[in-house]
């Protein structure tokens, strides 16, 4: 069994993902979180979960390659077009033009994206929810 199964990840990011926003009549709907959003929220949700996942929530500067919102993102991904996910869905936030994005962590710390202009930033939200 994998980790994202053993922690029950997809029910965790569902719950994340299921939060209170200023117009829930919009039409626009719910609004989008960024995998940084959903690391940081994870982080302060789940903490026993959090260490034993191991990883940094990610972020310019961490020396690290593999970090919790590149492991969300791409689990995300991979079981969305698999089709193993159907209550959540994804899109891109295109990075033209775009110079940094930075997230204030849970402990105040910020923490910038480590995407690279060429990059797109995948983006999550709950589907049919208002």
């Amino acid at each position: 069994m994998t980790k994202w199964n053993q922690l029950d990840m997809d029910a965790k990011i569902s719950q994340i993902l299921d939060f209170q926003y200023n117009d829930p009549s919009h039409y626009f709907r719910r609004p989008f979180l960024t995998p940084y959003q959903i690391a940081i929220r994870f982080e302060k949700r789940f903490p026993k979960d959090f260490q034993m996942i191991g990883k940094p929530i990610g972020g310019k500067g961490t020396g690290q390659q593999h970090s919790l919102a590149q492991y969300i993102a791409r689990e995300l991904s991979q079981r969305i077009k698999k089709g193993t996910i159907t209550n959540i869905e994804g899109k891109f936030l295109h990075c033209a033009n775009l110079r940094k994005l930075e997230f204030k962590g849970n402990n105040g710390q910020l923490i910038e994206s480590s995407l690279k202009q060429a990059n797109d930033l995948s983006i999550f939200r709950l589907i049919n929810s208002i």
